[in-house]
């Protein structure tokens, strides 16, 4: 391996990526694509032996940096801290006795076991002989733990292959697979708990993306804005980087208001919406386009409605909320760090000229017809035009 001095270990665990067969190696190299930028500016390196990705950091990088890297990395399933030591018994022992003076040994209580791999069978003792000898040393240290060998709190791995590796129980990570394997997308991103949450779903399946958020000032407050920026700003981190386009709905809202019946305000709304997002996706590279939409939620989430604003995107429209009810929802919200902020009371352009009782069967043939009659494609066109940018950082 490179020199690996005043360096951190840690053991990083792959899930689906190792089914991946003859591709493997391409979603390993985005992975560590993506660690490696989200550790910048900080030296470090990323080696492959055998099956086990070894992530090596500069002790200078604070740990809380590297956690926070490696849980917000699709495709890690579990990491550790890990120490690594030169392959005979007594540096085997001595590694142990400074391992378990951290967590999730130091409070010295709970249950516990000791798994050894060992790889080199011509290593001085056979896996049993290291695992009965380091429950020693555990005892001898914390006599109130207790060894439970099928469902212990904590255990203490060690592995002996080109060299011996000790560590923990792993810290869990995202799973799925590493952003930038499965293409480009435009997520549309409002302030509520749905889309984001949406965004999060497709990123963990390996696609990066884009924002698009639409604006309806004064309608909708420069607060509500900032909660997207905020909202973008937390998936950045799990999208190695993200960018926000903003769109400034006010003349189209107004529009839609004037030029169609108000049955239809909240249909024709989702359809101008629909036809700048995939202008947008066809100006910067994206491939599809995500909503947050869920089967029957709301009036607009129909199957009628979700056929017809479908047919305002040259772009497929991905889903990846459809089945799933209100409650799975706020918990994948919570979960990723989202929710509190979608629940700030700041309305998006999507309520501010909600009707009474929207139409929630529409005929797409008919919808059509009154989208056209609207005669807004010049409007949006202009939205396009004067789209803002913004920029938001992989930082963790």
């Amino acid at each position: 391996m490179n020199n690996i001095e005043n360096m951190q270990l840690y053991l990083i665990r792959l899930g689906e990526i190792s089914l991946k067969g003859l591709n493997r190696r391409f979603f390993e190299k985005q992975m560590k694509a993506n660690i490696k930028l989200k550790i910048h500016p900080y030296h470090s390196l990323i080696e492959r032996e055998k099956g086990r990705i070894y992530l090596y950091v500069d002790s200078s990088c604070p740990e809380e940096t590297v956690y926070n890297t490696l849980k917000t990395t699709f495709g890690i399933v579990g990491f550790s801290k890990a120490v690594v030591c030169e392959k005979n018994f007594d540096s085997v022992v001595d590694a142990a006795k400074s391992i378990i003076e951290k967590d999730p040994f130091s409070d010295g209580k709970g249950t516990f076991k000791v798994e050894a791999r060992r790889a080199d069978k011509s290593f001085e003792k056979n896996s049993y002989q290291i695992e009965a000898f380091l429950g020693g040393v555990v005892l001898d240290r914390f006599p109130e733990m207790k060894v439970d060998v099928h469902n212990p709190q904590k255990i203490l791995y060690v592995e002996i292959r080109d060299s011996a590796y000790l560590y923990t129980t792993p810290v869990s990570g995202p799973s799925g697979l590493p952003v930038g394997t499965a293409g480009k997308g435009l997520l549309l991103l409002s302030g509520g708990i749905d889309s984001p949450v949406a965004g999060y779903r497709m990123a963990s399946r390996g696609l990066r993306l884009d924002c698009l958020y639409f604006h309806a000032y004064p309608y909708t407050s420069e607060q509500a804005l900032q909660k997207v920026k905020d909202l973008a700003m937390i998936l950045a981190r799990w999208n190695v980087g993200m960018t926000l386009f903003v769109v400034n709905f006010t003349q189209a809202e107004l529009w839609i208001k004037d030029h169609s019946k108000e049955e239809e305000h909240t249909l024709m709304m989702r359809a101008c919406m629909m036809k700048v997002a995939n202008k947008v996706a066809q100006k910067r590279g994206c491939q599809v386009l995500v909503t947050g939409e869920a089967l029957g939620q709301v009036a607009s989430q129909t199957l009628e409605a979700m056929c017809f604003t479908n047919s305002m995107s040259e772009k497929p429209v991905l889903r990846p909320l459809v089945g799933m009810d209100k409650q799975e929802i706020i918990d994948t919200s919570r979960k990723i760090g989202t929710y509190e902020t979608s629940i700030l009371p700041f309305d998006d352009c999507c309520v501010i000229f909600s009707p009474k009782h929207p139409l929630v069967k529409p005929d797409t043939e008919t919808e059509t017809e009154s989208f056209k009659e609207m005669n807004i494609e010049e409007l949006l066109d202009k939205c396009v035009e004067n789209i803002e940018e913004y920029q938001f950082s992989y930082r963790v």
